[in-house]
């Protein structure tokens, strides 16, 4: 089952079962990936539909942290639930081995030595560990490893 097939489902039960916060944010998960297709005329697989959701995520991030300098607490918690219930639909989060791992591996394929090397390093790794890492976090890596 793909995921955007997964997240009807998901919404079709929340409706039933009377869960009106989880059914919202899958109704703005669907909305999102709604926008996209109507957007770029593409049909969202599943891929894609990752990638939507972890722009979500990251938009969550950022307003949580907003919100919690801002003193609104509130508002951080209805964040951080909204957070929660996207990231149940991503792959689990790789750890730093992990992600060494792939680096090395990545470092091997492309044969990436120095910092100038770092962007085509990048790009390997984006389609390695789509959905899987904090792209962040590997590039902090990259860094390390390379410099």
């Amino acid at each position: 089952m793909s995921l955007k097939q997964q997240l009807i489902d998901d919404m079709k039960a929340a409706m039933k079962a009377g869960e009106k916060e989880r059914l919202a944010v899958i109704r703005l998960i669907n909305a999102a990936i709604k926008q996209k297709e109507v957007d770029e005329r593409v049909e969202m697989t599943d891929p894609l539909v990752m990638a939507v959701l972890e722009k979500m995520v990251k938009q969550r991030k950022d307003s949580i942290a907003q919100y919690e300098a801002a003193g609104r607490e509130d508002l951080a918690a209805q964040e951080r639930y909204e957070m929660q219930v996207i990231e149940a639909y991503l792959p689990a989060k790789l750890g730093e081995a992990e992600i060494l791992a792939e680096i090395d591996k990545a470092i091997a394929a492309t044969g990436a030595s120095s910092a100038a090397d770092m962007g085509k390093l990048m790009g390997a790794l984006k389609t390695a560990l789509a959905g899987r890492a904090d792209m962040g976090l590997v590039s902090k890596l990259v860094k390390q490893k390379l410099g």
